[in-house]
């Protein structure tokens, strides 16, 4: 499947009409049947209604057809950005984090990467295993998340090491205790991110099963928002780290566990190889803005 199936596809999709189509993509119209058909087979299923008066978007069409403009319109964006960007002559530097992060120093040392004004930032939201795979392929240039991931052509160095704490709803009988991991193993959990593993999730999970503790996962969820809005409609707890309570909300309270040295890292993985100018630029920046979290 090529974007230039997609573009037809769409055009089609606008204009209900084989023959109008064709008149705006500037090409005759059996080319264009025979693409439509072609991208029909290859999906394995009817994106059109025929009818004697012209074409409807069967459901899996319609369903298409969304995602179809979505794509498009990222590719034309990325498009433009990247003329833009050969036109500044800036150099792009890209940054892949889990969310949990921005809680923490990351803003920081974003804030100082958006004043140098050679330097064009770009942030993806990634897990740690999705990191190591972006590093790999050239399309991050550092990664901050929390897993440790053994991989001979990344390196990883921890930052800090932040204690994890539980977030309960606010009515919960623990509220206002130092709960233990035997306490709040009473609660159904809710553990982000689901997919993909492993993650945070089996950080937290590996906290129970090594203490001999089962727990009831009622609830996997895709993002720490989720899993906190979930934990404010008081279907359980969640194990979140630290610097998480700065988001303050009526219905969830935060607290200390009982257990000491229960700490989740912050990695920063790079590529191994002689870091380049903005790299280096990059570590000092990091050093100056962690040492002031250790100090």
């Amino acid at each position: 499947m090529e974007l230039r199936h997609l573009r037809y596809f769409c055009v089609v999709a606008e204009e209900l009409n084989l023959t109008r189509a064709a008149q705006r993509l500037h090409m005759a119209q059996p080319p264009l049947t025979r693409q439509i058909k072609q991208l029909e087979s290859e999906l394995g299923t009817a994106l059109f209604r025929r009818h004697a008066r012209g074409l409807a978007l069967t459901p899996t069409g319609q369903f298409f057809h969304e995602h179809a403009l979505q794509i498009l319109e990222k590719v034309d964006s990325t498009v433009l950005a990247t003329r833009r960007l050969a036109r500044s002559g800036r150099q792009v530097f890209a940054i892949g984090f889990v969310p949990s992060i921005f809680y923490s120093e990351l803003p920081l040392l974003i804030r100082q990467l958006r004043q140098k004004e050679e330097v064009e930032l770009t942030l993806s939201e990634l897990t740690t295993v999705q990191q190591i795979q972006a590093l790999k392929a050239g399309r991050i240039d550092i990664g901050f998340g929390r897993l440790r991931i053994d991989d001979p052509e990344v390196e990883q160095e921890v930052l800090f090491d932040e204690p994890i704490i539980a977030a309960l709803p606010a009515t919960h009988p623990l509220v206002g205790t130092t709960p233990t991991l035997s306490e709040l193993a009473g609660t159904p959990l809710i553990v982000y991110p689901a997919t993909p593993r492993p993650s945070y999730a089996d950080i937290v999970l590996g906290l129970f099963r090594r203490r001999g503790l089962k727990v009831n996962v009622i609830q996997e969820a895709n993002e720490l928002q989720t899993a906190i809005g979930l934990v404010a409609s008081e279907m359980g707890f969640t194990l979140v780290p630290e610097q998480v309570q700065r988001l303050q909300r009526d219905d969830i309270a935060y607290a200390p566990l009982a257990e000491s040295g229960l700490t989740s890292p912050i990695l920063c993985s790079r590529r191994k190889e002689p870091p380049s100018a903005m790299m280096h630029q990059v570590n000092g920046m990091l050093r100056k803005v962690w040492r002031k979290r250790t100090v």
